[in-house]
């Protein structure tokens, strides 16, 4: 269970997550118990246990989080919510985003990703944080289309500072992270709050976003949310949309670099698709629908990396499993990690192949964005949202490694070292100016001598 009340979180969310999560299952099975972010916790390991705590007995085990993320989050976002209102409420949040409603943002989703290509052009980029800003631009548009930009930036400064306390430990002492988080989430939601003013006081004007929609949501008994609700539920989407898509990019960016031949064929898919279409003509849904080797990609670096390790659940009774018992009010992590690397179901696990997608898998093996009724509702989104950068950013551009450095951090979730340092360069540049290019950054990436 590890230390006192610290438990085994600095491994959790410090170590290589490969290594800690494997040899946990490797030394005590598929179901360890465990102590995180002050949580008794049960680690669970296998697609049949998956199965168990997501879907077939999902009412025994509500979705939780450690108390500092479900707090900073919101108790009324859809992560937390059972029973008939999240059916309601997750239907009403994914109106936003089906593919008839992604097909209608999917212009304003390219010119965001061709404004964040061209300011990271001719320049060293933080792969991860310029991923971040991609992935929060696209979020906002979905959430709040046609909000001021002003309004946007306050929101983004002060989801920075909130985001960095979802995963310390609550302690509330002015000067910690988790004090700054919550002084950060009462300002975001009086951001909040006035762009929903502002949409009360001109009704006339209409919206086509997630905001509107629960804005004028209904609960069974025919109850508008509240703002606080409405707020927890914004934050969550935000929490969702963001971290994740961003870390997935990084590592689709490092794959496709450590591998040229994928990354060759890649851009020949792509390249295409664009000449099918002419210069000049913008992306449907359905041109990315014919994207298949770059998707079959974007699935295998969802397995290899991972980035959704676990999830929590709550046991809301003393439980029985193969023997086990799950104590209430105990914490279940199903471990996704652990199921996308078993060589029982793929293979050469650490092996990057994604030829693995061209058959079916085996059910509850692959879960990238959870499983059951609670999982992720915008992954369609996440999906196109990746496609469109990754057309433009392989028809237009190249790109090298700076600081190349084998390695994982974790910011919490696990990323290559440093963010993934890269320069992108034009494929318009003359060969003898990339040439230039390349040794400019060889030279600066060159280590130093040791006399």
């Amino acid at each position: 269970m590890g230390w006192p009340y610290i438990g085994e979180t600095l491994q959790v969310y410090s170590e290589n997550p490969n290594i800690f999560f494997s040899g946990k299952q490797k030394r005590y099975g598929d179901i360890v118990k465990t102590h995180i972010l002050g949580c008794p916790c049960i680690m669970i390991s296998s697609p049949d246990a998956a199965k168990f705590v997501l879907e077939k007995k999902a009412h025994l085990f509500k979705p939780t989080f450690p108390s500092s993320k479900e707090s900073l989050l919101g108790p009324n976002a859809l992560f937390f919510q059972q029973g008939k209102h999240h059916a309601r409420l997750k239907k009403t949040v994914e109106s936003s985003f089906q593919p008839e409603a992604i097909a209608g943002i999917v212009p304003d989703i390219e010119s965001i990703a061709l404004h964040n290509l061209n300011l990271w052009e001719d320049r060293t980029i933080i792969t991860f944080q310029g991923m971040k800003k991609y992935a929060f631009d696209v979020a906002t548009h979905s959430i709040f289309n046609g909000v001021n930009d002003g309004s946007l930036e306050d929101l983004n400064k002060y989801y920075r500072i909130l985001e960095k306390g979802y995963n310390s430990f609550p302690i509330n002492f002015p000067g910690t992270r988790y004090n700054r988080s919550i002084k950060a989430r009462k300002k975001i939601g009086l951001i909040l709050r006035t762009i929903m003013a502002e949409r009360e006081a001109n009704r006339n004007v209409t919206h086509k976003d997630l905001l509107q929609s629960l804005m004028v949501f209904k609960d069974e008994s025919g109850r508008p949310l509240a703002n606080g609700q409405i707020e927890d539920n914004v934050v969550g989407v935000l929490f969702a949309a963001q971290d994740t898509t961003a870390t997935v990019l990084t590592w689709l960016l490092k794959f496709l670099t450590d591998y040229p031949m994928l990354l060759e064929a890649v851009t020949a898919e792509q390249k295409a698709i664009k000449e099918i279409k002419g210069n000049g003509s913008s992306l449907t849904l359905g041109d990315t629908k014919k994207m298949f080797l770059t998707t079959r990609v974007i699935r295998e670096t969802l397995r290899v990396a991972t980035v959704l390790s676990f999830t929590f659940r709550e046991a809301v009774a003393d439980i029985e499993y193969k023997g086990y018992l799950i104590p209430k009010g105990w914490k279940v992590m199903p471990i996704f990690r652990n199921i996308h690397h078993n060589p029982e179901f793929f293979p050469d696990p650490h092996k990057f192949d994604p030829s693995r997608f061209e058959v079916p898998l085996k059910p509850n093996t692959f879960m990238p964005f959870g499983n059951g009724a609670h999982s992720c509702p915008g992954n369609q989104l996440a999906l196109t949202e990746m496609l469109i950068l990754l057309h433009h950013l392989t028809t237009k551009y190249r790109w090298e490694t700076v600081r190349s450095e084998d390695g994982i951090e974790h910011s919490p979730f696990p990323i290559p070292k440093q963010g993934l340092p890269l320069r992108l360069i034009p494929k318009s540049l003359t060969t003898s100016t990339q040439s230039a290019i390349s040794l400019e950054v060889k030279q600066k990436c060159a280590k130093p001598r040791i006399e």
